[in-house]
């Protein structure tokens, strides 16, 4: 059966199903928070990587991380600027959930401005739809006039979910994606809503940082959760 071990080091992972300590992770100016390279983006390992703090950052090879600290939002905290607000109460965008996944995911995946490349390879693409197909990962789709305008993607672990990329095709989508996404992990009772590193957007909509140490704790509890997305 898969554990979790205790390590000093990065791990070199293999076919067995295992990841060290989240706490093991290395910590330094250029790197913070690698804590193995190696293995799969299996569903079994991702499952194992999300209950233990850790996710993927790249292929060839997959490395994967904990960084300290690590941002969340409270329930308690969203900011909805002005602008934001005239967007919700306009009724811009129809939103669905779980209704494009796959559509989601490339959209955060394609090129836009300011980017011209992503981390979300084929292989994520690929892996996360997996995780969606078998009720692990989910999206918040945001549609106008028919089109995909924005959404935004993530993972549920028990009573955790990790936000993982959003996207936008008009503007304000992602962040209505991301506030409807906010609203409905609080209505089902979530108790931990992951961000894993902090950005000056998802900052100005009020997420926080809090050290590796205390994410953990709260992760621990929430996990053993049984909340329905």
């Amino acid at each position: 059966m898969s554990e979790v071990h205790s390590l000093k080091m990065p791990a070199v992972l293999d076919q067995e199903l295992w990841f060290p300590s989240a706490e093991s992770a290395l910590t330094s100016v250029d790197v913070n928070g690698l804590v193995a390279v190696g293995g799969e983006l299996s569903v079994d390992r991702l499952l194992l990587a999300y209950r233990s703090g850790i996710f993927p950052w790249t292929v060839n090879p997959v490395t994967w991380w904990s960084p300290d600290p690590r941002a969340i939002f409270e329930w308690d905290r969203f900011h909805v600027s002005r602008s934001l607000d005239r967007t919700l109460r306009r009724n811009v965008f129809q939103i669905t959930i779980d209704q494009a996944f796959r559509d989601v995911i490339e959209g955060c995946a394609a090129p836009a401005r300011g980017r011209k490349t992503t981390w979300i390879t084929p292989e994520f693409v690929d892996s996360y739809s997996k995780l969606h197909l078998e009720g692990h990962a989910h999206s918040v789709e945001c549609w106008r006039n028919g089109a995909l305008a924005g959404g935004i993607y993530g993972v549920a672990a028990g009573g955790m979910f990790a936000g993982e990329s959003m996207f936008h095709r008009d503007a304000d989508a992602s962040k209505v994606a991301l506030y409807y996404l906010y609203r409905h992990l609080k209505d089902r009772g979530f108790e931990l809503f992951d961000i894993q590193m902090l950005t000056p957007h998802t900052e100005s909509l009020g997420a926080i940082e809090i050290p590796r140490s205390e994410y953990l704790k709260r992760l621990r509890i929430a996990v053993r959760m049984e909340c329905v997305f």
